[in-house]
């Protein structure tokens, strides 16, 4: 209870009787809201108001004459049941006057001031909750403890950083371990194909079907299958009823039970993948006579329900597309990873918990009965403050019953709110597939409808496929992706390979139609035309890599706009930043320098102004490289770089009287076919430099390119450059080399050959001498025995390895261990 502390005026004090007195009703509503019972009519008196403990009252003054106050016993035994006794701390400093006490029945009030204004300051109390369970302080303990502020700056600052310290940060992955994932990454891609491509295959299942064809009516089977005869508006909307009564019986039956395919997450560590505990509820319908089961019982993960609804569309005879979105494994640098282990408090049971709070209960209840019999002590009712508190009858309000789940109750399975598995319906009048959703979404017709955030941990869309009842299947990302150019196309192969989609494409080879149809056009018309209205993005980070806009923020060391390039629109970076200009990509070029140009078969005009100037890389210092080294100007000014509109073709000096031109080096660089000089022409033999010697015709060793290993690059010299009128005398000496070549190497394989019938032939002159004075029957005998010999050293020995065994000589043991 809170309130403001009164003096007692040593001039005078009046009294006031309880009926005088508006506290009653404040405590009553105070009591009513802890659950404490009304006072009886015949209650017994209440006791004088008490002061409060440890304020600093002036003292009362007795007169000379006067002994101790004289009280009576019906106050003692007041004062009693209120918890205080004569030696109760709280009323050391509390005198009591020479006061003539009404009657019994009639409650004493004693005013601590004799100005009129008290009655505003009752009406000016307020209260607040008070825990009764809990003890009251020490009051003399706190008074006696110092008072002095202690400011510890170096803690506060420390408290400080620990909270601004960030969380665990990710370290950046090598370019190894980049390509290791996209290797990953690719690998998982064609796994969960050919798992969707073995689903598909099961929906077609006649004994699933026949299962699944009883749920729906004639009437719903009417209006999936419209007739010819109506409208396109008719055949749309006679499709759509159907599958909204299909999607009804479907919902109501089916249950969901177990855990569907999620988003695949990377491992920090090994040790947290071993670790790793797959849930309890994931799907169990591995293979087809669990497929068979669960269309029986109508139950399973909600990628087993649209996969179901699919078989269930087909078995009616509507032609029906499934449809999933593969979750394979990233391959940025900022992939999700699986959540880290929080260290967890050992669990407890329910009985232990209940036994543990019970323990405190009662120990909580018997502190509070001893401190309600012991007189310095503070119970629940005497905390309350009020007067006649001990009147009421004080009963701790039990705590509500938790609401404990049933057995027979269905288990919530947390996961994301779009679904991974839907199906296709093919729209007929329109020629048009349309997606509908009856497990997770419940829609149709809303293909914006099915793509989940980039927040979501558990689903991810960047490949959505669907295969057909034939096997055939069609990448169809781009009717589901909102954003598929700005940020869909981030996620996919083909931005980390840089291909063009060429690996992807070869990965759906397989199941791909081998001559399109009709449908198959309308169907990838629709899909560009798609892309191609995608509207600008928003942000500046979407603009980063994107094939239709780009910022000048985003381009490379080698980019520029071109002159006169008109902007398409601004955008703002931030809510305080400035507005920066949208070009569009045909607008940007790429810049070199005038020496990568002319690798490349062109120059740069004369009197071209660059386009950009490149600063120098900075070279990190004591790598070999001198200050003194640079040269004045080169590395203030930079690199100018030109586009290809500032440079032309290159033309090498031309061939005059069979004269090849050469550089300080001795060769000519031709590093792309047009850099041949006219009237010469550039063979590639390894023998060529030899046939031009030979024939006394003038060339040129031909450079054409350069081998960088480390920071060293080594020039790649393949083929001469020689006067065209020398051309066929030069091929006729390389083919003449050529034979002399292979003459030589038949030369030598002869001569090898013939030290081995050499060998072979004396061989057999020195047996032939050593058994002429030999018999028949010994010889034969020899024979037989060097064969038999010739076997056994071949042949396994049978022998153990006793022999072989390390033998304790000191211990004697023989071979065995002694005790």
């Amino acid at each position: 209870m809170v309130g403001r502390k009164r003096t007692v005026s040593p001039r005078s004090s009046r009294r006031r009787t309880g009926s005088e007195n508006d506290e009653p009703d404040i405590y009553q509503q105070m009591l009513t809201e802890a659950g404490v019972s009304a006072p009886e009519h015949d209650s017994p008196e209440r006791p004088l108001k008490r002061r409060r403990p440890g304020g600093s009252q002036p003292k009362v003054p007795r007169s000379d004459h006067s002994n101790e106050p004289s009280r009576t016993s019906a106050q003692l035994d007041t004062q009693k049941s209120d918890g205080g006794g004569d030696d109760d701390d709280d009323d050391e400093d509390i005198e009591f006057q020479d006061v003539v006490l009404p009657t019994p029945t009639m409650q004493t009030m004693e005013l601590e001031s004799d100005d009129e204004t008290d009655e505003d300051e009752d009406e000016d109390v307020q209260f607040q909750h008070v825990d009764f369970t809990s003890s009251l302080p020490d009051t003399e303990t706190a008074a006696g403890k110092s008072n002095n502020l202690e400011l510890n700056l170096t803690a506060h600052l420390s408290a400080a950083s620990l909270s601004r310290r960030p969380g665990h940060r990710r370290k950046p992955i090598s370019k190894e371990e980049r390509e290791r994932r996209i290797d990953i990454h690719r690998a998982h891609l064609l796994c969960l194909l050919s798992h969707v491509a073995r689903r598909n295959h099961w929906c077609n299942d006649e004994r699933v079907q026949e299962s699944l064809r009883p749920h729906l009516t004639d009437k719903t089977v009417d209006f999936l299958n419209p007739g010819p005869h109506l409208p396109q508006f008719g055949q749309a909307e006679s499709l759509k009823n159907g599958l909204r009564q299909a999607a009804d019986v479907w919902k109501a039956q089916f249950k969901i039970t177990e855990r569907g395919l999620r988003r695949a997450l990377w491992a920090e560590d090994k040790e947290q993948l071993q670790r790793y505990e797959p849930a309890d509820d994931l799907d169990s319908c591995l293979d087809r006579a669990d497929f068979r089961e669960a269309a029986k019982k109508l139950q399973g993960s909600r990628d087993v329900g649209a996969q179901l609804y699919c078989a269930l569309l087909r078995s009616v005879g509507v032609r029906t597309r499934l449809v999933c979105s593969l979750q394979p494994l990233s391959f940025g640098s900022s992939a999700p990873t699986l959540p880290r282990a929080a260290e967890r408090a050992p669990k407890t049971t329910r009985s232990d918990g209940t036994r543990d709070a019970l323990a405190q209960y009662e120990a909580r209840a018997a502190s509070a009965g001893m401190s309600t019999g012991s007189a310095g002590g503070t119970s629940a009712r005497r905390r309350l403050g009020h007067p006649n508190a001990t009147a009421y009858n004080f009963q701790p309000r039990p705590a509500a019953p938790k609401e404990w789940r049933a057995f027979g109750s269905p288990i919530r399975i947390r996961e994301s709110a779009h679904p991974v598995y839907w199906v296709e319906v093919l729209d007929t009048g329109h020629q048009k597939w349309q997606p509908a959703d009856p497990v997770v979404t419940g829609t149709s017709w809303k293909p914006r409808a099915l793509e989940p955030p980039v927040a979501d941990k558990e689903n991810m869309l960047a490949y959505v496929v669907a295969f057909e009842a034939d096997g055939t299947a069609a990448d169809v990302t781009r009717r589901y992706a909102k954003a598929y150019t700005a940020k869909t196309r981030r996620l996919r192969v083909e931005t980390a390979l840089n291909d063009g989609g060429q690996w992807w494409r070869r990965a759906l080879q397989p199941f791909r139609r081998r001559h399109p149809t009709d449908l198959d056009q309308i169907e990838e018309n629709e899909l560009t035309g798609l892309e191609a209205r995608e509207p600008m993005p928003r942000n500046v980070q979407d603009f980063k890599d994107h094939p239709v806009f780009a910022l000048e923020r985003h381009m490379r060391r080698h980019e520029v706009l071109v002159p006169g390039a008109k902007p398409s629109g601004t955008v703002g970076a931030g809510s305080r930043g400035p507005l920066e200009k949208i070009y569009r990509r045909r607008d940007v070029r790429i810049a070199r320098s005038a020496e990568k140009w002319f690798r490349l078969g062109r120059e740069v005009k004369p009197n071209e102004i660059p386009a950009k100037w490149l600063p120098k890389r900075a070279r990190p210092r004591g790598f070999g490289v001198d200050d003194t080294d640079k040269a004045d100007g080169d590395e203030d000014a930079g690199t100018p770089i030109y586009t290809m509109e500032q440079t032309i073709l290159y033309e090498p000096r031309p061939v005059r009287d069979g004269r090849v031109t050469k550089n300080k080096f001795g060769n000519i660089e031709v590093y792309v076919p047009s850099m041949i000089p006219k009237g010469a022409v550039h063979i590639v033999h390894e023998h060529a430099a030899r046939a031009a010697f030979i024939a006394g015709a003038d060339y040129a060793p031909a450079l054409t390119g350069f081998q960088f290993k480390g920071r060293q690059g080594t020039a790649v010299l393949n083929g001469i450059v020689v006067a065209k009128e020398f051309e066929a005398a030069v091929r006729c000496v390389i083919d003449g080399l050529a034979d002399v070549e292979q003459e030589m190497e038949d030369g030598r394989r002869r001569l090898a050959a013939l030290k081995l019938w050499r060998r072979l032939l004396m061989g057999l002159r020195i047996r032939e001498r050593i058994w002429s004075g030999v018999d028949e029957e010994e010889r034969k005998e020899a024979d037989r025995e060097a064969e038999m010999e010739a076997a056994l050293a071949n042949a396994e020995s049978d022998v153990t390895d006793e022999f072989d065994m390390v033998v304790d000589s000191e211990g004697e043991g023989g071979g065995f261990v002694l005790e």
